[in-house]
Protein backbone atom coordinates (compact mmCIF):
# COMPACT_ATOMS: atom_id res chain seq x y z
CA UNK A 1 0.00 0.00 0.00
CA UNK A 2 0.98 3.51 -0.94
CA UNK A 3 0.17 7.19 0.28
CA UNK A 4 0.09 9.54 -2.45
CA UNK A 5 1.70 13.43 -1.20
CA UNK A 6 3.11 16.21 -2.62
CA UNK A 7 6.36 17.59 -3.36
CA UNK A 8 8.62 19.43 -5.49
CA UNK A 9 11.33 17.59 -7.75
CA UNK A 10 13.89 17.75 -9.92
CA UNK A 11 12.83 16.06 -13.44
CA UNK A 12 17.06 16.36 -15.06
CA UNK A 13 19.64 18.47 -14.72
CA UNK A 14 18.59 21.00 -17.07
CA UNK A 15 15.59 22.35 -15.78
CA UNK A 16 14.36 24.04 -12.94
CA UNK A 17 12.27 22.28 -9.93
CA UNK A 18 8.91 21.92 -10.02
CA UNK A 19 5.64 20.33 -8.26
CA UNK A 20 5.82 16.76 -8.20
CA UNK A 21 3.11 14.46 -7.26
CA UNK A 22 4.08 10.75 -5.99
CA UNK A 23 3.65 8.40 -3.35
CA UNK A 24 4.91 7.60 -0.05
CA UNK A 25 4.66 3.75 1.61
CA UNK A 26 2.28 2.96 3.90
CA UNK A 27 3.39 2.27 7.75
CA UNK A 28 5.20 -0.69 8.51
CA UNK A 29 5.32 -1.54 12.03
CA UNK A 30 8.14 0.40 13.24
CA UNK A 31 7.41 3.44 10.85
CA UNK A 32 6.99 6.66 12.10
CA UNK A 33 4.98 9.21 9.61
CA UNK A 34 5.20 12.71 9.95
CA UNK A 35 4.51 15.70 8.27
CA UNK A 36 6.77 18.38 7.22
CA UNK A 37 6.91 21.87 8.79
CA UNK A 38 10.26 22.65 7.46
CA UNK A 39 13.18 21.53 5.23
CA UNK A 40 16.39 23.42 5.15
CA UNK A 41 18.18 23.37 1.87
CA UNK A 42 21.45 22.06 1.77
CA UNK A 43 24.22 22.88 -1.08
CA UNK A 44 24.10 19.17 -1.66
CA UNK A 45 20.80 19.79 -2.40
CA UNK A 46 22.29 21.66 -5.16
CA UNK A 47 25.08 19.58 -6.10
CA UNK A 48 22.39 16.45 -6.38
CA UNK A 49 19.78 18.44 -8.57
CA UNK A 50 22.39 19.04 -11.13
CA UNK A 51 24.42 15.79 -11.33
CA UNK A 52 26.99 17.52 -10.19
CA UNK A 53 28.73 14.06 -8.66
CA UNK A 54 27.80 12.06 -11.41
CA UNK A 55 25.32 10.14 -9.19
CA UNK A 56 22.02 11.74 -9.34
CA UNK A 57 18.63 9.97 -10.09
CA UNK A 58 15.47 11.60 -11.63
CA UNK A 59 12.80 12.44 -10.09
CA UNK A 60 15.00 13.68 -7.36
CA UNK A 61 13.08 15.28 -4.41
CA UNK A 62 16.15 16.67 -2.23
CA UNK A 63 16.00 17.83 1.46
CA UNK A 64 17.94 16.15 4.47
CA UNK A 65 17.14 18.74 7.01
CA UNK A 66 13.53 18.19 8.47
CA UNK A 67 11.59 18.86 10.97
CA UNK A 68 7.99 18.23 11.51
CA UNK A 69 4.95 16.96 13.57
CA UNK A 70 4.35 13.27 14.25
CA UNK A 71 0.79 12.31 12.26
CA UNK A 72 1.12 8.06 12.66
CA UNK A 73 3.27 5.68 14.19
CA UNK A 74 3.38 1.89 13.50
CA UNK A 75 2.22 -0.62 15.47
CA UNK A 76 5.36 -1.61 16.88
CA UNK A 77 6.41 2.14 17.46
CA UNK A 78 7.34 3.08 21.43
CA UNK A 79 9.80 6.12 20.94
CA UNK A 80 7.31 8.82 19.71
CA UNK A 81 3.82 9.39 19.87
CA UNK A 82 1.31 11.34 17.39
CA UNK A 83 1.92 15.08 17.87
CA UNK A 84 5.55 15.11 19.05
CA UNK A 85 7.78 17.41 17.31
CA UNK A 86 10.40 15.21 15.70
CA UNK A 87 13.36 16.42 13.15
CA UNK A 88 15.23 13.64 10.24
CA UNK A 89 18.35 14.15 9.45
CA UNK A 90 20.81 12.66 6.48
CA UNK A 91 19.92 9.05 6.59
CA UNK A 92 16.85 7.09 7.08
CA UNK A 93 18.03 3.46 7.15
CA UNK A 94 21.67 1.35 7.89
CA UNK A 95 22.01 -2.29 8.42
CA UNK A 96 22.08 -1.78 12.10
CA UNK A 97 23.88 -4.59 12.43
CA UNK A 98 27.59 -3.77 11.69
CA UNK A 99 30.20 -2.38 13.84
CA UNK A 100 29.83 1.36 13.00
CA UNK A 101 25.88 0.61 13.37
CA UNK A 102 26.38 -1.09 16.61
CA UNK A 103 28.70 1.75 17.77
CA UNK A 104 26.21 4.69 16.87
CA UNK A 105 28.14 5.86 13.75
CA UNK A 106 25.37 4.72 11.16
CA UNK A 107 26.95 7.08 8.85
CA UNK A 108 30.08 4.71 8.19
CA UNK A 109 27.30 1.63 7.96
CA UNK A 110 29.96 -1.01 6.36
CA UNK A 111 26.66 -1.76 4.08
CA UNK A 112 26.00 1.70 3.43
CA UNK A 113 23.78 4.01 4.89
CA UNK A 114 20.46 4.85 3.35
CA UNK A 115 20.39 8.29 2.60
CA UNK A 116 17.68 10.38 3.38
CA UNK A 117 16.50 11.07 -0.88
CA UNK A 118 18.65 10.18 -3.69
CA UNK A 119 19.00 6.40 -2.68
CA UNK A 120 16.27 2.99 -2.45
CA UNK A 121 14.92 1.53 0.28
CA UNK A 122 16.56 -1.45 1.46
CA UNK A 123 13.28 -3.15 1.64
CA UNK A 124 11.07 -2.72 -1.30
CA UNK A 125 14.30 -0.82 -3.47
CA UNK A 126 11.46 2.37 -4.19
CA UNK A 127 13.64 5.66 -4.18
CA UNK A 128 14.13 7.65 -1.21
CA UNK A 129 12.37 11.25 -1.57
CA UNK A 130 13.68 13.70 0.61
CA UNK A 131 12.32 16.71 2.47
CA UNK A 132 10.49 19.13 -0.20
CA UNK A 133 7.44 17.25 0.31
CA UNK A 134 4.66 17.34 2.47
CA UNK A 135 5.38 14.24 4.45
CA UNK A 136 7.87 11.61 4.71
CA UNK A 137 7.52 8.18 6.48
CA UNK A 138 10.94 6.94 8.26
CA UNK A 139 11.61 3.85 10.62
CA UNK A 140 11.52 5.29 14.37
CA UNK A 141 15.55 4.44 15.15
CA UNK A 142 16.44 7.18 12.39
CA UNK A 143 13.73 9.55 14.26
CA UNK A 144 14.96 12.54 16.47
CA UNK A 145 13.40 14.67 19.31
CA UNK A 146 13.02 18.42 18.70
CA UNK A 147 13.03 20.13 21.98
CA UNK A 148 10.70 22.78 22.62
CA UNK A 149 13.20 25.46 23.41
CA UNK A 150 14.11 25.05 19.41
CA UNK A 151 12.63 27.46 16.78
CA UNK A 152 11.80 24.45 14.87
CA UNK A 153 12.08 26.75 11.57
CA UNK A 154 16.13 27.54 12.51
CA UNK A 155 16.49 24.49 13.74
CA UNK A 156 16.40 22.35 10.74
CA UNK A 157 19.60 23.01 9.33
CA UNK A 158 21.24 21.50 12.39
CA UNK A 159 20.04 18.12 10.78
CA UNK A 160 23.09 18.64 8.46
CA UNK A 161 24.70 21.77 8.42
CA UNK A 162 25.13 21.83 12.14
CA UNK A 163 25.45 17.56 12.65
CA UNK A 164 28.36 17.85 9.94
CA UNK A 165 30.68 20.21 12.05
CA UNK A 166 29.63 19.32 15.42
CA UNK A 167 30.79 15.33 15.09
CA UNK A 168 34.20 16.75 14.06
CA UNK A 169 34.33 19.00 17.41
CA UNK A 170 32.70 16.28 19.59
CA UNK A 171 35.28 13.76 18.63
CA UNK A 172 38.45 15.48 19.09
CA UNK A 173 36.41 16.77 22.35
CA UNK A 174 36.89 20.50 22.12
CA UNK A 175 36.65 22.16 24.76
CA UNK A 176 38.15 25.10 27.17
CA UNK A 177 41.72 25.94 25.96
CA UNK A 178 41.25 24.26 22.88
CA UNK A 179 42.55 26.93 20.03
CA UNK A 180 40.15 26.49 17.29
CA UNK A 181 40.71 27.28 13.43
CA UNK A 182 37.34 27.73 11.40
CA UNK A 183 38.20 27.89 7.17
CA UNK A 184 35.19 29.50 5.59
CA UNK A 185 32.33 31.76 6.63
CA UNK A 186 29.08 29.72 5.00
CA UNK A 187 26.49 27.56 6.74
CA UNK A 188 28.69 24.86 7.65
CA UNK A 189 31.12 27.79 8.86
CA UNK A 190 29.03 29.94 11.34
CA UNK A 191 27.76 27.00 12.65
CA UNK A 192 31.28 25.88 13.48
CA UNK A 193 31.86 28.94 15.12
CA UNK A 194 28.85 29.32 17.08
CA UNK A 195 29.68 25.29 18.73
CA UNK A 196 33.10 26.12 19.20
CA UNK A 197 32.91 29.45 21.06
CA UNK A 198 29.69 27.38 23.18
CA UNK A 199 32.15 24.68 23.58
CA UNK A 200 34.45 27.40 24.93
CA UNK A 201 37.35 27.23 22.68
CA UNK A 202 39.54 30.32 21.18
CA UNK A 203 37.74 30.47 17.66
CA UNK A 204 39.42 32.06 14.57
CA UNK A 205 37.95 32.47 11.46
CA UNK A 206 39.89 32.29 8.34
CA UNK A 207 38.46 34.18 5.45
CA UNK A 208 39.69 35.94 2.45
CA UNK A 209 37.06 38.57 3.02
CA UNK A 210 37.67 41.93 5.18
CA UNK A 211 34.02 42.09 5.21
CA UNK A 212 33.36 39.15 6.98
CA UNK A 213 35.44 40.07 10.14
CA UNK A 214 32.30 41.55 12.32
CA UNK A 215 29.96 38.96 11.14
CA UNK A 216 32.82 36.70 12.18
CA UNK A 217 32.90 38.36 16.02
CA UNK A 218 28.47 38.49 15.75
CA UNK A 219 28.63 34.95 15.68
CA UNK A 220 31.14 34.04 18.91
CA UNK A 221 34.49 34.40 17.02
CA UNK A 222 37.44 35.95 18.93
CA UNK A 223 40.07 36.24 16.19
CA UNK A 224 39.55 36.67 12.39
CA UNK A 225 42.57 35.93 9.82
CA UNK A 226 42.44 37.34 6.76
CA UNK A 227 43.89 33.99 4.35
CA UNK A 228 44.61 36.56 1.70
CA UNK A 229 47.16 38.07 3.35
CA UNK A 230 50.49 36.31 3.72
CA UNK A 231 51.78 38.55 6.94
CA UNK A 232 48.49 37.40 8.86
CA UNK A 233 49.05 34.13 7.36
CA UNK A 234 52.50 33.76 8.77
CA UNK A 235 51.39 34.96 12.43
CA UNK A 236 48.82 31.88 12.66
CA UNK A 237 51.82 29.51 11.98
CA UNK A 238 52.69 26.86 14.50
CA UNK A 239 49.05 28.19 16.87
CA UNK A 240 46.53 25.96 16.34
CA UNK A 241 45.13 22.60 17.60
CA UNK A 242 42.21 22.04 15.38
CA UNK A 243 41.73 23.07 11.73
CA UNK A 244 38.08 22.53 10.82
CA UNK A 245 38.00 23.44 6.61
CA UNK A 246 34.23 24.27 5.35
CA UNK A 247 35.48 25.30 1.97
CA UNK A 248 33.58 23.16 -0.61
CA UNK A 249 35.61 23.82 -3.57
CA UNK A 250 39.10 23.26 -4.44
CA UNK A 251 41.74 25.13 -2.26
CA UNK A 252 45.95 24.60 -1.36
CA UNK A 253 45.91 23.16 2.03
CA UNK A 254 49.35 24.00 2.97
CA UNK A 255 49.25 27.16 4.16
CA UNK A 256 46.41 26.15 6.54
CA UNK A 257 48.80 23.10 7.55
CA UNK A 258 51.45 25.72 8.53
CA UNK A 259 48.93 26.82 10.90
CA UNK A 260 48.74 23.48 13.16
CA UNK A 261 50.69 22.86 16.19
CA UNK A 262 52.43 19.70 16.62
CA UNK A 263 49.95 16.67 16.82
CA UNK A 264 47.22 18.93 15.43
CA UNK A 265 44.65 18.06 13.00
CA UNK A 266 42.93 19.97 10.02
CA UNK A 267 39.30 17.68 8.96
CA UNK A 268 38.02 18.32 5.95
CA UNK A 269 34.06 18.59 6.25
CA UNK A 270 33.59 20.70 3.05
CA UNK A 271 31.52 18.75 0.24
CA UNK A 272 34.49 18.67 -1.90
CA UNK A 273 33.64 16.02 -3.97
CA UNK A 274 36.60 14.64 -5.77
CA UNK A 275 39.35 17.06 -4.83
CA UNK A 276 42.71 16.05 -5.35
CA UNK A 277 44.14 18.34 -2.90
CA UNK A 278 47.82 19.88 -3.23
CA UNK A 279 49.43 18.52 0.03
CA UNK A 280 52.78 19.31 0.74
CA UNK A 281 53.57 15.71 2.91
CA UNK A 282 56.60 17.14 4.92
CA UNK A 283 53.81 19.86 6.42
CA UNK A 284 52.98 16.25 8.18
CA UNK A 285 55.57 14.32 9.08
CA UNK A 286 57.50 17.20 10.38
CA UNK A 287 55.25 17.73 13.67
CA UNK A 288 52.98 14.34 13.34
CA UNK A 289 50.25 16.52 12.27
CA UNK A 290 47.21 14.74 10.59
CA UNK A 291 44.93 15.96 7.66
CA UNK A 292 41.11 13.69 7.83
CA UNK A 293 38.26 13.77 7.35
CA UNK A 294 34.44 13.69 8.62
CA UNK A 295 31.06 13.29 7.63
CA UNK A 296 27.62 14.09 9.52
CA UNK A 297 27.58 12.02 12.46
CA UNK A 298 25.08 9.30 13.96
CA UNK A 299 22.14 9.28 15.68
CA UNK A 300 22.94 9.11 19.13
CA UNK A 301 25.18 12.11 18.37
CA UNK A 302 22.80 14.11 16.33
CA UNK A 303 20.52 13.96 19.44
CA UNK A 304 23.14 14.97 21.54
CA UNK A 305 23.92 18.10 19.24
CA UNK A 306 20.27 18.93 18.95
CA UNK A 307 20.17 18.84 23.04
CA UNK A 308 23.49 20.76 23.15
CA UNK A 309 21.23 23.46 21.45
CA UNK A 310 18.40 23.72 23.23
CA UNK A 311 20.53 23.62 26.49
CA UNK A 312 22.52 26.58 25.36
CA UNK A 313 19.49 28.33 22.76
CA UNK A 314 21.64 27.89 19.57
CA UNK A 315 20.46 27.92 16.41
CA UNK A 316 21.23 28.04 12.68
CA UNK A 317 20.97 32.02 11.04
CA UNK A 318 18.11 31.40 8.44
CA UNK A 319 16.18 33.66 5.47
CA UNK A 320 12.86 31.90 5.12
CA UNK A 321 11.62 30.98 1.83
CA UNK A 322 8.31 29.49 0.11
CA UNK A 323 8.78 26.61 -1.64
CA UNK A 324 7.95 28.56 -5.12
CA UNK A 325 11.27 30.32 -4.60
CA UNK A 326 13.30 27.00 -4.66
CA UNK A 327 14.91 27.71 -7.81
CA UNK A 328 15.91 30.82 -6.91
CA UNK A 329 17.03 30.35 -4.08
CA UNK A 330 19.42 28.10 -5.52
CA UNK A 331 20.54 30.83 -8.09
CA UNK A 332 21.49 33.08 -5.14
CA UNK A 333 23.16 29.97 -3.39
CA UNK A 334 25.61 29.57 -6.53
CA UNK A 335 26.41 33.58 -5.78
CA UNK A 336 26.79 33.06 -2.14
CA UNK A 337 23.98 35.26 -1.81
CA UNK A 338 22.69 33.20 1.70
CA UNK A 339 23.21 34.01 5.21
CA UNK A 340 23.60 31.01 6.01
CA UNK A 341 20.99 28.77 4.96
CA UNK A 342 17.21 28.76 3.42
CA UNK A 343 14.31 27.40 4.87
CA UNK A 344 11.64 26.44 3.23
CA UNK A 345 8.17 27.04 4.95
CA UNK A 346 6.13 23.88 4.13
CA UNK A 347 3.07 25.21 4.37
CA UNK A 348 3.16 26.79 1.09
CA UNK A 349 3.37 23.90 -0.90
CA UNK A 350 -0.09 23.46 -1.54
Amino acid sequence: MVTPTLGYAARDEANPLSRFDFERRDLRPADVQIDIHYCGVCHSDLHQVHNDWGNTVYPLVPGHEIVGRVAAIGSEVDKFTVGDVVAVGCLVDSCQRCEPCEGGEEQYCLKAATQTYNDKDRIDGSPTHGGYSKRIVVRQEFVLRMSDKLDPAAAAPLLCAGITVYSPLNYHRVSSGTRLGVIGLGGLGHMAIKFGAAMGAEVTLFTTSPSKIEEAKRLGAHKVVLSSDREQMKTARGYFDLLIDTVPKPHSMNEYLMCLRRNGNMVLVGPIGMMDPPIHLGLLISARKALSGSAIGGISETQQMLDFCADRGITCDVEMINIQDINQAYERMQRNDVHYRFVIDMASLK
